[in-house]
């Protein structure tokens, strides 16, 4: 799954947690790893959502300013079904320190 730069600081501080998509079918899988430039994110849950579900609040949730600044963003293709994807951000493995 990629993020937009703007919002990959949100997703590594743990500020943003969800996000909405576009699809032609899901593109993610629950308890799925999806690599981001430093750590990954693993899916909590892929839900299939209607336009009316798309609030301000879930807007703000997933880190965009509103309603339209999100749409602008979730469309990937020609998909039309709607994804409401809740994940978390594990960070990359501290590397230990040679003795």
């Amino acid at each position: 799954m990629m993020f937009t730069k703007r919002l990959r600081d949100g997703v590594r501080r743990g500020d943003i947690t969800c996000s909405v998509r576009i699809w032609k079918s899901p593109r993610v899988k629950t308890g799925g790893r999806y690599r981001m430039e430093e750590g990954e994110i693993e899916v909590d849950s892929v839900e299939s959502i209607g336009f009316p579900d798309i609030t301000p609040e879930l807007a703000r949730e997933s880190g965009f300013l509103g309603v339209l600044d999100l749409l602008k963003v979730a469309k990937h293709g020609s998909g039309e079904k709607i994804y409401l994807v809740r994940f978390h951000y594990i960070p990359p493995p501290r590397s230990k320190p040679r003795a």
